[in-house]
């Protein structure tokens, strides 16, 4: 799978597998907790994404991947999904809510797209065919972002609100574990073996205390036109 150059700083204990596979494949579970300033409780463990590399790299070799489609719905500034994950050659469709004008685009090699100025009522569409993690954002309004993870196997998971997460219908193997979370500075990659029981109850710590927000640059790679980052609408 292709390095993304975000990462987490993470530790992870294993403990002894449960008994029994599923009924498809081995189930790899566990759950995720995020170390915040203050110990405060982490708003956003849902947007954790965890994934499985097989031997054969980033594919693994598994036939079951399929592409979909899927919607990310610009709405008061804000892009929902804030984080979508999808399979290789999928499409997204980017609606436009607001009643005023969004430009969509991307510079996330070699995922890189620009939708161009469009407005409320329209939506338009792009095909994701790299996989990686793709940064989206707007060219009018800077505080808009949302990350697209493409992935090239079928074998990964968000966590629920409280952290818990499974990937199941896993064959048994060796594989490496991604962890990536927007807020944390370093990309967890960990050896695990897949038994026909799964892979043991996997607990992940991540940090986040050090997190801080840092703009981005236009399509043009220039600073945004804008106030101290307030739009001018």
């Amino acid at each position: 799978m292709t390095r993304w150059g975000l990462g987490l700083a993470a530790v992870m204990c294993l403990t002894p597998p449960p008994p029994g596979p599923t009924a498809q494949g081995a189930r790899v579970a566990g759950r995720v907790t995020i170390q915040e300033r203050d110990n405060k409780p982490s708003p956003d463990l849902g947007d954790a994404v965890l994934y499985l590399e097989g031997p054969g790299g980033e594919g693994g070799g598994d036939p079951g991947v399929r592409a979909v489609s899927a919607a990310i719905t610009i709405s008061d500034k804000t892009y929902v999904p804030h984080v979508l994950v999808l399979p290789l050659g999928s499409t997204v469709r980017f609606p436009n809510l607001d009643p005023f004008n969004h430009n969509v685009f991307s510079v996330s090699e070699p995922n890189q797209f620009d939708l161009g100025l469009y407005g409320r009522g329209e939506a338009k569409t792009h095909t994701f065919t790299a996989p990686g993690l793709v940064r989206v954002f707007c060219n009018v309004h800077p505080r808009m972002v949302a990350y697209v993870i493409v992935m090239a196997n079928r074998w990964y998971a968000q966590p629920a609100g409280d952290g818990a997460f499974a990937i199941t219908d896993v064959p048994p193997g060796r594989y490496r574990l991604h962890v990536w979370h927007e807020r944390v500075a370093a990309q967890l990659v960990q050896d695990i073996t897949v038994t026909p029981q799964g892979a043991g109850d996997l607990q992940i710590t991540l940090n986040a205390r050090g997190y801080k927000w840092e703009p981005h640059k236009n399509k043009y790679g220039r600073d945004y036109p804008t106030n101290a980052g307030r739009e001018r609408y």
